[in-house]
């Protein structure tokens, strides 16, 4: 390591006190160190530079254990320490035909993704047709997502479902053994869209598989999903006995800024889900910061003052001082 750029050695040791932090049997981290162990050793001994995107999936890894503001701290130092570290990689000896060589790579497998992500459109647009005609359904993406209001009472999956779920899985596992792997995360995007009953079969079925790292993934992509979609999908892993996954999945979902939160419970009130606005709300008192809360409460003090402080009790008697205290201060409560 004495050997290495100056600015290669600083970003590894950055990269190894990050690390240090986080879960390593959950979250982003994870994945890469089943995915690619000996590629993440690389990185933390510097030999190796990871991509800016594996860096700041490790930062949400952060935000989702320790806060945002934990995350934001550290943003900056990743970002600077990351820049002068790509310098240092790019000027070395032989780095021209390296990076050469590594694009040759990925144009191949985008190539094969933008084939695979062309078939899955298709059949995704299709089955939503289906779904939509049979009633299908803190599987489109968050933002400006109408949502039927309502609670509907959970579905039991049947044997349909189970089937989808091996199928889904088999073929994962095929594109795993092919090395596809843009394709397999492509995959995994739309099971996360998928109705929520199917997602401990696929929990289940993925875990059969030897393809624990995919399931990791896979509840990384369903935590992007409506503040409905996803307490829907923590119910029911809940009720299939998987409660660690569901409280992972709630943390992971609520890693992110204050308006899209308030947006959110503003939504599940609006249309009388005050079940899963509690839900939300509590979770994301769990990781987030009193001041974090207050500006999600700024938006509609009459309405989300009293839920978030209901939903504080929950989490300790604590959180809920700490949290009238950061409503005076930002002038969201007398």
């Amino acid at each position: 390591m004495a050997q290495l750029p100056s600015a290669a050695v600083d970003f590894a040791r950055f990269l190894a006190g990050l690390t240090a932090r986080l879960d390593r049997r959950s979250g982003w981290l994870a994945v890469f160190l089943e995915r690619d162990p000996d590629g993440m050793g690389a990185c933390l001994a510097g030999s190796e530079l990871p991509p800016w995107d594996v860096v700041d999936a490790l930062l949400q890894d952060l935000a989702a254990d320790q806060g945002a503001a934990a995350a934001r701290t550290e943003a900056a130092t990743a970002r600077a320490l990351h820049a002068a570290a790509t310098a240092a990689h790019d000027g070395g000896p032989g780095a021209a035909a390296a990076l050469a060589r590594r694009l040759d790579v990925m144009l191949r497998e985008r190539r094969y993704t933008a084939e695979r992500l062309r078939e899955l459109t298709a059949h995704r647009a299709t089955a939503t047709t289906e779904e939509a005609a049979a009633g299908a359904v803190r599987g489109a993406r968050f933002a400006g997502v109408a949502e039927p209001a309502g609670e509907p009472a959970p579905s039991r999956p049947g044997p349909e479902e189970a089937r989808a779920a091996g199928g889904a899985v088999a073929r994962l596992h095929a594109l795993r053994a092919q090395g596809r792997g843009g394709e397999a995360h492509v995959l995994l995007a739309e099971l996360a869209g998928w109705p929520a009953p199917r997602l401990p079969l696929l929990a289940a079925e993925l875990h059969r598989a030897g393809l624990e790292a995919d399931w990791a993934t896979l509840l990384w992509e369903v935590a992007t999903l409506p503040p409905a979609g996803l307490v829907a999908a923590a119910d029911a892993l809940a009720a299939a006995g998987r409660g660690a996954d569901a409280r992972q999945l709630l943390r992971q979902g609520v890693a992110r800024p204050a308006p899209e939160i308030a947006d959110a419970l503003h939504l599940l009130t609006g249309d009388g889900r005050e079940r899963q606005a509690r839900a939300l709300a509590g979770a994301y008192l769990a990781v987030r910061s009193p001041e974090d809360a207050a500006g999600v409460a700024r938006s509609d003090p009459d309405r989300l003052v009293p839920l978030l402080l209901d939903a504080a009790r929950g989490v300790s008697e604590e959180r809920h001082w700490d949290l009238v205290h950061a409503f005076r201060v930002a002038g969201v409560l007398a």
